[in-house]
This record gives C-alpha cells, structure tokens and sequence, in this order.
C-alpha cells in the first residue's frame, strides 16, 4: 500500500484515533457504573487507544470498570511487579531480569501494531528510509535532510538543507525496544553502540514522554523525526515514512503490512515473547517495525476472575476494535498461545 493509501485511511480512522488523545490524559473509566471491584493497569502508551475502547465495550457487557493509566511499558512492567495495579502492558516482553522480579507472572500478546517513524518537513509528506540511515541518523551521523544518504533514497522529493531534530523517548518505552530492537538487527554501529532495550542511550537528540509527549515535540519542532506508535501518527495526521524491508520493499505501516510481518510467526516459545521487527524477505510487504503488545499479570491476582474476562473479551470481540486504529487483528497460531495462557490467570 503506498503513501496515499496510508494518508487515505489516516483520515477515514482520525476521529476514533482521537481516543489516542483522551487516553494519554490519565485514567480511562468505562461510563457504565461498575458493579464489582474495578480492575487497574498500567503501561504501555501504543495499547492505550485500544484499550480505552477495550473497556468501554467490556463495560457496557459485563458492567465491571477497567481503569488503565498510559504510563509507559517500563513504568507498567515495574507497577505490575510491585503489585500496585491488577495488570500491566507492554510493547516489551519481559526480560530475564524483569519475569524474575514480576512473581508469578505471566504475559500474552493481545494486540499487534506498529512503530512508525514520524517527521516534520514543510510540503513533504513522502520520505523513504532505510534502516541503516534511520540508525545513522540517530547515531549523529547523518545530521542535514539533504544529506546524501538521504536524498538518494528520494530522487523525487527536494529535500530542504535543514538540520535534523532526533527526538526519541525519555521514558520506558516498548515504542522505543521496537524502535531500537530493529536498528540493533540492521545496524551493526547501533547493535555495538548502543544495542536494544525500553531504555536506552541515545547518542544524539533530545527525550520527551510518552507517545503523546514525543507527538506533540515533533509538531512543534521543523525539521524534526520521532519514532512513534502508529495510533498516535494517525489520531494527529502526522505524515510516517516509507521504510524499506528485507525484501527491499519500501512499506508505510499500514494493516495489511503489519499483518504480513505477523505472517512469519509459525509458532510461539513457552514464554509467549516474540518479535516480528525486520522480518525475512519471504514477507514481501511487510512494515518492518511492527510489534506485539502485551498483558502481564500474576496467576495470583486478587481480582483474577474478572481479569480473565478482560482478557478474554480483548482477545474475542475486542480484535474487532483494532482496525480503526491501526491494530492487526492476533495470527490463529498465536491466538491459540494466548487462549491456552489465560486460563492460568
């Protein structure tokens, strides 16, 4: 699917992408009076549109709030570690270190996205980019638009003599484990300079919070590039960049791409942990930063029963919210992990 299409379905999905915006307020909250013990979370700032939609239907269904604070993945791992939310999310999987300080936890993917790569350019809305210009570029390697790096990839736009504005994210983020997980597998300079994580140390640029937070810098500031999780490209009409694949291919983060990077996925480790960044060439158009976000909690959880029905109602009818925000619906053989791991809640 090309630019315009991207740009196309942008509009058509701005106004329930809007729900971006609302979420990374604070706390949502389903207008429907609870009944029972409401269920909090935390985390992940990608999954918050969704969820916010998530509890709304779950809400009106079963009568039972699901209040969830857009906090960032590290902020929602280290919150569900402490026991101070009933459910955490994350773009990230849980690390060695992480699953063992989380007691008794568990994780499943329920949504799957992406992590487009946002920018800021006068009478641009087309750019091409590559994985290891995107890695260059974040290194302080490449710092003008109309470097050559850059506008060889792009014979047909006029790219301004300006320099670049990197902006990344300041807090934990599993924008920024995709984000830089992909230029870890493309980049050789990355992988031995600064390597992956949802924290790591940028070697150019300057930070801000959240997708909301990183957004708003990026519309703020010419010449800027941001990597940002797709609903809140969407919600803000924000123009994404084309980045190339294995394949060779250069793909905006649209559904279908998404799916197809998901297509690689033929089954799922004990741990539910996958990756589908920089998939092989065998995915011809798939979006190259595309991710699983996950659900983290204890098979412990005080309020467990009505967290399974949470989760249960996100990985049934709520796939069918995803769409207008850009989220692919679950591959069957993963859909099929996750209905095995949520009965252990």
């Amino acid at each position: 699917m090309n630019r315009c299409a991207f740009q196309r379905s942008t509009l058509i999905r701005a106004g329930a992408a809007a729900l971006a915006v609302a979420a990374s307020a604070g706390f949502t909250a389903s207008a429907v009076a609870a009944t029972t013990v409401p269920l909090n979370g935390a985390g992940s700032t990608l999954v918050a549109p969704l969820e916010a939609e998530w509890a709304s239907g779950f809400a009106q269904k079963t009568g039972i709030t699901v209040n969830y604070n857009p906090v960032g993945s590290g902020t929602g791992i280290t919150d569900i570690s402490q026991g101070t939310v009933d459910f955490g999310a994350s773009d990230a999987p849980l690390s060695s270190t992480q699953a063992s300080g989380c007691a008794n936890c568990l994780q499943l993917p329920w949504a799957l996205s992406a992590t487009g790569v946002g920018f800021n350019l006068a009478g641009i809305k087309k750019l091409n980019l590559t994985g290891p210009v995107l890695a260059d570029i974040y290194l302080g390697d490449i710092t003008n638009w109309d470097s050559s790096q850059i506008t060889k990839l792009n014979k047909k736009v006029k790219l301004p003599n300006e320099t670049i504005n990197v902006i990344y994210r300041s807090d934990g983020s599993g924008d920024t484990y995709a984000f830089t997980n992909y230029l870890t597998k493309i980049s050789s300079a990355w992988a031995t300079k600064v390597n992956y994580g949802t924290s790591v140390q940028f070697p150019a640029g300057v930070g801000d919070k959240g997708n909301s937070g990183v957004t708003a810098a990026l519309q703020a500031t010419p010449g800027s590039i941001a990597y940002i999780a797709v609903p809140y490209l969407i919600a803000h009409q924000v123009p994404a960049a084309a980045v190339a694949n294995a394949a060779g291919n250069y793909e905006y983060p649209n559904l279908n791409n998404i799916e197809n990077a998901a297509t690689t996925v033929k089954s799922v480790p004990s741990s539910n942990a996958l990756s589908i960044v920089d998939p092989p060439k065998s995915a011809k158009i798939a979006y190259p930063i595309s991710t699983f976000t996950y659900v983290i909690a204890p098979t412990t959880a005080p309020n467990g029963g009505e967290l399974q029905q949470f989760i249960k109602y996100a990985l049934g009818a709520g796939q069918s919210d995803g769409a207008s925000l850009d989220f692919a619906p679950l591959p069957k053989v993963v859909l099929k992990a996750d209905q095995a791991t949520v009965g252990r809640f």
